[in-house]
């Protein structure tokens, strides 16, 4: 190489970099050394600087580049030992999407299309939500105005990798001296390499995981306390006190609180006429659960008790008592007691079924559809003529199959865009409903008739839950927010912003003082009621988040996701306790037992699971030393007939609810 065009190159890099006191000083050692800028070293003669100057000349300028060297490290990658394949093609991804954008940057537009298009096909199975974000990104202005690319930007990929993957890829991009591939792995990749066999992704949930600005701001916030217990003074507790519950369940102290609790919320609920079936669940859920989870586990002491930061509705008494035989009949489940499942099933939908939702004693069934329509079923009506029927409707298309055949249903108009959320007060006396036309809609069960509409949210609203107390619901849409409302105000008490992307589910901690938000950007997000802040920050789903449930003791929290994966966290460490694998779709739907013993799951994929959830929580504080996540133990999967199941509750006696409707077979 001319010893002249390595000088030039070497001061057009530091010109280009920006380092002008060194090109400077470059020129006036090249004039004082007759244009020699190396007088007692053949410097010019070294044939690997050679390479390296010429390397970092053409990668700099030529945008080909990126596409060329991106395409050996991607054959490489896939033409590695099937035992670190699985590892070297985790780099990919990063890499890719820093390339596309680095082209970007550099205004190479046409380019950066050429580039995406050519190599998408490698990541639209695991990232096709990212991919279809990353396409308008097609301006240098886009990188800093979109904040889904500009988070990308100021973070790193955190991947868990072998010793010997690493020194495999090390060696590779050394070896055909790609400064550029080098460099973006450098800048935007951070490998925690660990000895040892390779790991699968499906076995570390923390595999690959973004850090950076993000993960500090995660870091920072998890570290705030919260009070994750069950509120003091609760129904259980009264009823204990004044000795109404029976001998055998004052044996039990930890389970009556949890009970306790959970009846109070379910009083309350009734009371107030306010709770989705998911708090329906949680409540459920709670009071058994904390007593379940604490006398047969001991994965949790006596749950501590908190204040209310809401001021929470007064119940009836004959709501308490209908409660309180409740709890008292309650069937004790765990790994070696499994509940019976009433299965409803939706006919004739033509796919017009967006939700469903099961009042707590399953004695009412709403769906939501995409013409607008809501359609509530009486299962206590089940059989009698024209019971609940409109005048003129025709009962022939939508009809739901229970265990005593098909009924009528009552039609609910009003909304004027498809409904993708339905949920039902404690007592079912109210329903709360959610829509693509930004409103959200209280009816009257009774009344069969719409009593009010909630507007405040700027796009569609995609889920909407009462709190386990009622009165108070919580609601989530594409406009990236979550807001809390009570029934006698049209305007929001609350809104919650800090989501990259549309908050799809929302659920209740059962002390009422958080609420739990899952999103399109794979994160789940804890926020404080009474400040609006965000509490907790959960990171390590892979799509996103779909369905969430809070253990009836209010320590754990169940995420499902898009994927098929679960993840049971724990609220006070923000930490993933363990990985729930097994579904093979969207997992539309999650509830506790009432004890707090088991964890049922409902997914796209025609299956409830159930999950031993104390035996898992045992397993993984024994492993938590090791760093090990294990996974929770499956008991038992339950098929339907080619039905996606959209909704699951447990009953407060412990009886499991599910609906979905049937869809074709695939042929």
């Amino acid at each position: 190489m001319d010893p002249e065009l390595v000088d030039e190159f070497v001061r057009g890099y530091l010109k280009k970099k920006g380092f002008k006191s060194s090109a400077k000083a470059f020129e006036e050692d090249l004039h004082h050394n007759n244009g020699s800028s190396f007088s007692s070293i053949d410097y010019h003669n070294d044939p690997e600087l050679t390479k390296l100057i010429r390397s970092f000349s053409q990668s700099k300028d030529d945008p080909s580049q990126y596409s060329e060297c991106y395409s050996k490290l991607r054959s490489w990658a896939y033409n590695s030992l099937d035992l670190y394949k699985h590892e070297l093609l985790r780099v990919m991804y990063p890499v890719f999407i820093h390339c596309y954008m680095d082209l970007v940057g550099k205004g190479h537009t046409q380019e950066a299309r050429a580039f995406f298009n050519s190599f998408r096909k490698d990541h639209e199975m695991i990232h096709l939500r990212d991919l279809q974000k990353l396409e308008g990104v097609l301006a240098p202005s886009h990188l800093e105005e979109m904040e889904f690319a500009r988070s990308l930007r100021q973070s790193k990929v955190n991947i868990k990798i072998c010793q010997y993957s690493y020194d495999l890829l090390l060696q590779y991009l050394h070896k055909i001296e790609s400064t550029l591939m080098l460099g973006i792995i450098n800048e935007h990749i951070n490998f925690q390499v660990h000895s040892g066999h390779p790991n699968s992704a499906s076995e570390d949930i923390e595999a690959v995981t973004i850090v950076g600005s993000f993960q500090d701001q995660a870091n920072h916030i998890n570290q705030k306390e919260i009070q994750w217990g069950l509120l003091e003074d609760s129904l259980e507790d009264r009823l204990e006190k004044t000795g109404l519950l029976s001998d055998s369940e004052k044996g039990q102290g930890e389970s009556k609180d949890g009970d306790m609790d959970d009846s109070k919320k379910r009083s309350i609920e009734s009371g107030k006429q306010g709770s989705s079936i998911k708090k329906l669940k949680k409540d459920k859920a709670g009071n058994a659960t904390a007593k379940v989870v604490r006398q047969e586990t001991s994965i949790v002491s006596l749950a501590p008790r908190v204040k209310s930061e809401l001021a929470l509705p007064v119940m009836s008494t004959e709501v308490e008592q209908s409660i309180l035989e409740d709890l008292r009949n309650r069937v004790q489940l765990s790994s070696v007691a499994m509940p019976s499942v009433s299965f409803y099933t939706f006919v004739n939908t033509h796919n017009g079924l967006n939700c469903a939702s099961i009042s707590h004693d399953g004695s009412l069934v709403a769906s939501g559809f995409s013409d607008s329509s809501i359609k509530v079923w009486d299962m206590a009506k089940i059989g009698q003529t024209g019971s609940g029927a409109l005048p003129g409707e025709n009962d022939t298309n939508d009809q739901i199959v229970g265990p005593n055949g098909r009924r009528s249903y009552t039609l609910l108009l009003g909304h004027s865009g498809p409904v993708y959320s339905a949920t039902f007060s404690p007592p079912g006396d109210f329903l709360l409903s959610s829509s693509a036309d930004t409103t959200i809609r209280l009816w009257s069960t009774k009344l069969n008739a719409n009593l009010v509409c909630y507007k405040g949210h700027n796009y569609p609203v995609w889920d909407v839950q009462f709190s386990p107390f009622g009165h108070y619901f919580a609601s989530c849409s594409h406009d990236r927010t979550a807001r809390i409302w009570s029934m006698d105000r049209i305007q929001p008490l609350r809104i919650m912003a800090g989501h990259l992307s549309d908050v799809d589910c929302v659920q209740w901690h059962p002390n009422c003082n958080y609420i739990a938000t899952g999103s399109s950007d794979k994160t789940v997000r804890l926020w404080d009621v009474q400040t609006g802040k965000c509490a907790r920050i959960f990171v390590g789903h892979r799509s996103m988040v779909l369905s969430l449930a809070m253990s009836p003791d209010g320590r754990y929290m169940a995420s499902g996701d898009e994927d098929g994966t679960i993840m049971m966290w724990d609220l006070s460490t923000a930490r993933c306790i363990t990985p729930l694998m097994g579904h093979n779709s969207c997992v539309w739907s999650l509830t506790y037992s009432g004890e707090g013993s088991l964890l049922a799951s409902g997914s796209a994929d025609c299956t409830v699971k159930l999950w031993d959830v104390t035996s898992s929580t045992k397993l993984t504080k024994a492993e938590e030393k090791n760093g090990n996540s294990n996974r929770l133990r499956s008991l038992r999967t339950f098929p339907t007939k080619s039905t996606p199941v959209h909704a699951l509750r447990f009953s407060r006696r412990n009886l499991l609810f599910a609906a979905g409707a049937l869809s074709k077979p695939a042929s």
